[in-house]
């Protein structure tokens, strides 16, 4: 297996695939079906992550887009069947940013990077998606339904992912131990309030984000959804008031 990517198991039937080696710790996820497996993002594209999914299992795959931001689709191109939310689905076909740009963001910090990456050789996955989902589709896998739950702010077309028995939330940007990113002009932090506000009605068992840290306490939400609200009560949930700093996460507006 390529070191580059480290595999837990959260359970006999859900993993993380991380790329701790990068500044970012960009986590994904494979959810194992009777029928079908779900893969929730795809990482940076620095290694190659079907080479660890082929290792796991042998079901057809389906690549479910939290966002469609460079460190989650960067190895979309090792797969054929896409899904990603209707208001993202042009930014797939073609990516928002120059690809100077994303060179730049993924050379940000020094790396440890595998011996054979090549950044000259770097691209953005750049194809039409194979299957277009909206707020509350449901993907079956086969003894495992998983909810698409449609959660702007941090983009306009972010989707967090409900595995409806296991009560697992997968959060993508919503929801980490980290700086949490509403101030670039695609971000709307009220709509990222809103987002959260969404997800605190959910039973939820884990909170599984895309970035940092792994295991965290499902108060988490609660505790973003506090300083949200106090942001908005004294009218600092705009745009370019700076970060705002909380005990175990950031919000940057």
């Amino acid at each position: 297996m390529d070191k580059w990517f480290t595999i837990e198991k959260i359970d006999n039937k859900t993993f993380s695939i991380s790329e701790y080696r990068h500044w970012e710790n960009v986590h994904s996820y494979l959810l194992l079906g009777k029928e079908k497996a779900l893969l929730i993002d795809t990482g940076l594209g620095v290694s190659n992550i079907k080479n660890e999914i082929d290792e796991i299992t042998t079901l057809p795959i389906i690549v479910a887009t939290t966002h469609v931001h460079w460190d989650h689709i960067g190895g979309h191109k090792y797969f054929d069947n896409i899904a990603v939310h209707k208001l993202e689905k042009d930014w797939l076909i073609k990516f928002p940013l120059p690809l100077a740009v994303v060179k730049d963001n993924l050379l940000k910090e020094s790396c440890d990077f595998p011996k054979d990456f090549n950044i000259d050789k770097y691209e953005i996955y750049s194809k039409k998606p194979a299957i277009i989902l909206n707020d509350n589709d449901v993907i079956d896998l086969g003894n495992r339904k998983i909810k698409a739950i449609h959660t702007p702010g941090h983009s306009p077309g972010h989707l967090c992912f409900y595995d409806i028995e296991n009560k697992y939330l997968f959060t993508g940007d919503l929801i980490y131990c980290g700086k949490l990113d509403a101030y670039y002009p695609t971000t709307n932090p009220i709509d990222f309030k809103n987002s959260i506000g969404k997800i605190r009605k959910l039973d939820i068992n884990k909170v599984l984000p895309a970035h940092y840290k792994l295991s965290i306490n499902t108060n988490i939400v609660d505790k973003i959804w506090d300083a949200f609200v106090n942001l908005e009560r004294e009218g600092n949930l705009k745009h370019g008031n700076g970060i705002y700093e909380y005990d175990n996460f950031s919000i940057y507006i």
